[in-house]
């Protein structure tokens, strides 16, 4: 099997909400709108929200890596987005904040520090 490429897919309860949080909420751009839908850039992924289907539930959680986490935080506090759990260091090592958006999906922001693990080159 050869994945040519992948997008996360939402069916809100209310798609003109969802659109609404997440490109003017968060700020994301529109990679492509058709009759329906929107699809927003999102890194090296796509989100989808559809606006066709019947609404789902997610039970997972979006995690979205960001350059500074505090800088992200203090810029949806003044876009309005509330926030669900400030962003602090977790034990594992990385930094991150939880964002509810308006279906229930915990969206995980996280800022990768310099000294991580992921961010060594495990090439010998």
């Amino acid at each position: 099997m050869e994945i040519l490429s992948s997008r996360v897919l939402f069916r809100p309860a209310d798609y003109d909400d969802s659109v609404c949080f997440y490109r003017d909420a968060l700020g994301l751009a529109i990679a492509r709108e058709y009759p329906g839908g929107t699809v927003f850039f999102a890194g090296q992924s796509l989100i989808e929200i559809a606006g066709h289907g019947e609404p789902t539930s997610f039970s997972g959680a979006l995690w979205l890596q960001v350059r500074d986490l505090y800088r992200t935080q203090e810029e949806l506090r003044a876009r309005g987005v509330e926030i669900a759990r400030e962003a602090r260091q977790e034990p594992w090592g990385l930094h991150e904040m939880h964002v509810v958006d308006p279906d229930g999906v915990t969206l995980i922001f996280v800022q990768v520090p310099d000294d991580h693990p992921l961010r060594r080159d495990r090439r010998s």
